[in-house]
């Protein structure tokens, strides 16, 4: 116990820090318990607890999207990756705000009318119950073993890092354990106390103050460290940043990769692994962020639980422009750190502490040295409010999913709202301790975690997207092709990865959704369980084969770009990138542009289809283009969002 308290006393925290995070922690688990009281004294519904009652308001949807997404994953992974490759890793956030027009034009408004409570139960109403089932238990594992920990092991990593706990351990009952496991059980009894026996509405608005701490903090931990360094260069925040700029990209950094959202292949073979050029607008990420955002349940349960599809639309536009403020929050203390690292004598005269030993050592170790006391309290808080809300987010989405979708469908059909909450509790406290115990094993060792968590959850999105989006849209998809699709989604991921190691996963990614899509129309349009249908009214029609040659042309239009960019760049491949336009096209992954040209064109198949066919599945939607109506507001939003992502790329491309 002397040791840590040495190495807390050494890490630069004092008392002030201590206490700001103290008072944090009291008044979430106090606001969390309020929340979870039964008003006038009423049993929780199933409705109430999975659920909130479906009282959300637009900014309760939106801070709690961002406050559930925003974890440890991207605090230390995403600023590790920073660190290592660059601000590209930022294209995850800023097509992420893009991504989340789409789902709140498009999809969310189809489930909300669905009145669904889990994205499994909308695949038993559409296609089949085994299809449901089979997406229950990926989801299941998916939370426990991969986000759950990662989420933990993050988080625990940080703290120590930042407390100067790295390999320190305590003796309790004659076990060792080490300080990171501790710090882990911490976080997830924190994140249980209220999430647990509350329900989504304790985890909701407890998220609207939480994310307050997480953008706020995060900000001014960036704006702080930036201010440090400025002190030191003789300039201010704004001034150090600028001087970062210009010094990462002239001189011996022309070509580093750091401050350019397309990374070229020739200048950074390994970051362009990570984050494939031009692949990370047009590319796979689309895959990763149309499966995370639109259909992974502990995200979507927030757009879920809103009052009406106005107020969700309006809550996912607020998520857009929350998102895209986090890599000022998250990449750039990494590249910051990166930066120091390349001339720390410059900085010695702050006696800096601590190393960078992994990359994902990065932000906590720039919030070791380079906050001031009482910022230290409030970028602890901020990062702890991050690992926090994703964690009970997690715990309550595993346990509605578990309860809704196989207790209350396979095992007590018969079950009261009473019998359901209790086994959602149960559910997750038993989350809780299986994810304890697997942390290690799984997650310790590696070097950056953030890529970890993309490329395998990757394995499953391109099938997620195929199966859920044309089930969504498409009055053909069947049972059998959606089926079929999910058996085959992880073996083809596996065998890509295996076979094509050195292929970047996006790009493998885009390959494996090209052959699903492909796949699952050709069977949907073999498959014989079919009724006859009437066609959509004239005026609906007309709109869909309009926008159906409008799509198509353009999907086309890329993909054979695509290939002719590929087919000369091949004819020359000693080229130039830096002089040769082709070369170049090549170089920053143009081939990213077929998988782009498939996405796109492929809409045109269902709008197609859906305004021609006098045949459907058994159990398609119907077909309501009045759901995809907006606002003003919601026009004036996307805009917003659009042109705040193009000014962001023209500026670092």
């Amino acid at each position: 116990m002397n040791s840590i308290s040495e190495a807390i006393a050494m890490s630069g925290f004092k008392t002030v820090d201590f206490v700001i995070l103290v008072c944090y922690l009291i008044l979430l688990v106090s606001l969390g318990l309020f929340l979870s009281r039964n008003k006038d004294g009423k049993e929780k519904s199933a409705n109430d607890y999975f659920l909130a009652g479906n009282t959300l308001t637009w900014w309760a949807v939106g801070a709690s999207l961002i406050a559930a997404n925003i974890s440890a994953e991207q605090f230390i992974g995403m600023s590790g990756t920073g660190f290592r490759d660059g601000i590209a890793i930022a294209a995850y956030e800023v097509m992420a705000a893009v991504t989340l027009v789409v789902i709140g034009k498009f999809l969310l408004p189809v489930m909300l009318d669905r009145k669904i409570f889990t994205i499994p139960q909308f695949l038993r109403e559409r296609y089949n119950d085994g299809v449901g089932l089979a997406f229950s238990i990926l989801w299941l594992f998916l939370y426990v073993f991969v986000n759950l920990t990662s989420v933990a092991w993050l988080g625990a990593l940080a703290i120590e890092q930042i407390l100067g706990l790295q390999g320190l351990a305590v003796s309790i009952f004659g076990i060792e354990i080490s300080m990171r496991m501790l710090i882990i059980f911490g976080l997830f009894l924190i994140a249980g106390i209220y999430s647990i026996y509350g329900g989504l509405a304790s985890v909701a608005w407890t998220d609207v103050m939480q994310v307050t701490f997480l953008v706020g903090g995060g900000l001014i931990t960036a704006y702080v460290a930036l201010k440090e360094m400025g002190v030191i260069m003789g300039t201010d925040a704004l001034g150090a940043l600028g001087q970062v700029y210009n010094d990462m990209t002239t001189g011996a950094h022309a070509q580093d990769v750091h401050f350019h959202l397309v990374i070229q292949e020739s200048h950074n073979a390994s970051a362009f692994a990570n984050v494939p050029g031009i692949a990370a607008v047009v590319g796979g990420v689309w895959l990763t962020n149309l499966g995370y955002w639109g259909f992974n349940q502990y995200i979507i349960q927030k757009g879920l639980a809103a009052k009406n599809i106005d107020e969700a639309k309006k809550g996912l536009i607020f998520a857009g422009f929350l998102k895209i403020l986090i890599p000022f929050i998250v990449v750039l203390p990494g590249i910051c750190a990166y930066y120091i690292m390349q001339d720390p004598s410059r900085f010695e005269s702050m006696n800096l502490a601590g190393k960078i030993n992994v990359a994902d050592d990065a932000y906590p170790w720039l919030i070791r040295n380079f906050t001031p006391t009482g910022i230290k309290g409030l970028s602890f808080a901020a990062l702890t409010a991050a690992i926090i809300s994703s964690l009970a987010s997690m715990f309550n989405s595993t346990s509605t999913l578990f309860t809704m979708d196989i207790y209350k469908k396979y095992i007590n059909k018969q079950a009261g709202d009473r019998q359901l909450v209790n086994v959602g509790r149960l559910v997750a406290v038993s989350a809780l301790i299986i994810a304890l115990i697997a942390v290690k094993p799984l997650l310790g060792g590696l070097d950056q975690a953030f890529q970890y968590i993309q490329e395998y959850s990757g394995f499953i999105y391109p099938g997620i997207i195929t199966v859920f989006g044309l089930g969504l849209l498409w009055k053909r998809a069947s049972s059998t092709a959606a089926v079929w699709t999910a058996i085959i989604t992880i073996p083809l991921g596996i065998l890509f990865k295996v076979c094509l190691p050195d292929v970047a996963f996006q790009f493998r990614a885009g390959y494996i959704f090209i052959i699903l899509i492909t796949f699952f129309v050709l069977v949907s349009y073999l498959d014989k369980k079919f009724i006859s249908c009437e066609q959509p009214a004239e005026g609906d029609q007309q709109r869909m084969i309009l926008w159906a040659k409008v799509l198509g042309g353009i999907g086309i239009l890329m993909i054979v770009c695509a290939i002719i960019v590929i087919t000369l760049g091949a004819m020359n491949p000693g080229a130039d990138p830096d002089s040769n336009f082709i070369a170049y096209l090549n170089d920053i992954g143009f081939q990213a542009f077929i998988f782009f040209g498939v996405l796109v064109g492929c809409n045109a198949i269902w709008l197609y289809s859906n305004a021609k066919d006098t045949k459907k599945d058994q159990k398609a939607l119907p077909i309501n283009l009045g759901l995809f109506s907006t606002t003003r507001g919601y026009t004036y939003g996307t805009i917003g969002i659009c042109l705040i992502t193009f000014l962001l790329y023209a500026i670092l491309w």
